[in-house]
């Protein structure tokens, strides 16, 4: 999710002039990357059918996404993204035994139980996505990695997602170079599922050498990029700059939100 290739800017914004009460952005990074996985594994865990207990995380979504000041257009591309990919999943959540017959054809069927499966784990991922698209695009991507340092994640997993962040940029520009070069000798990626092209087998070919050129650039790159890091001291664990320590603000917000959590689960 943090590595859509077009849409990898953030809005990093100095919201101090804003004169709006914002409780969300006053809170430390890493203070808001704990409530929002507290809420997502709140939606996550919450069982089938709970309709208004997801209802009432919605409303609590709001105020972050306005306190927020996410670019719309931004979020709602990444949405649509990951909904395509999500939707795919999802289709074969909705045939499911169990309850009334809705629709029936050959031997696929749609059943009452099925829809509350589809409908239910819908609303999880939608949830979920929405809440760590609004931290991803909010927060800059060094911030959200130097927060999962302070909040002790394993320090290779802080690597691995630090490279990938890093590299992505390197890997586009060699990819596009690629292709312009290509295309300049007559290489058409519209035209590869025209069949009515005498030179289809050759445009085929060209992108087929052009992935495989790009895998061994790929890990030629990162294998010289590992030895410069190594001459210049790198050890595998992410340095540690000074961050602000949570303060009464933080505590009694992260307090508030388990407490908040604790009451819909168990009276929603």
């Amino acid at each position: 999710m943090l590595l859509h290739i077009p849409l990898i800017e953030t809005c990093d914004r100095n919201l101090a002039k804003d004169a709006r009460l914002n409780i969300w952005t006053s809170l430390t990074v890493h203070t808001r990357l704990l409530c929002v996985f507290l809420l997502v594994f709140a939606i996550a865990l919450t069982p089938m059918g709970r309709w208004w207990t997801w209802a009432i995380y919605g409303v609590i979504t709001l105020p972050i996404l306005y306190w927020s000041h996410v670019d719309l257009q931004i979020l709602g591309k990444r949405m649509a993204i990951e909904s395509a990919f999500m939707s795919v999943i999802l289709l074969g959540t909705l045939f499911r035994d169990g309850g009334e017959v809705v629709w029936q054809w050959e031997g696929f069927k749609i059943t009452t139980q099925g829809l509350i499966v589809l409908g239910s784990v819908s609303i999880r991922a939608f949830l979920s996505l929405l809440l760590l698209n609004i931290l991803t695009i909010s927060i800059s991507i060094p911030l959200l990695l130097q927060s999962l340092v302070i909040l002790r994640m394993p320090p290779l997993l802080v690597s691995i997602l630090a490279s990938m962040y890093r590299y992505m940029g390197v890997l586009t520009n060699e990819f596009n170079a690629m292709r312009r070069a290509a295309t300049a000798r007559n290489f058409a990626p519209r035209h590869l599922c025209d069949r009515n092209r005498d030179d289809l087998p050759w445009q085929r070919q060209v992108l087929g050498n052009m992935l495989g050129m790009l895998f061994i650039r790929t890990y030629d790159r990162g294998d010289r990029i590992y030895q410069a890091m190594l001459a210049r001291g790198y050890q595998g664990v992410p340095t540690i700059h000074e961050s602000a320590a949570m303060g009464w603000r933080d505590r009694v917000a992260l307090g508030c939100l388990i407490l908040l959590i604790l009451f819909i689960s168990n009276y929603i």
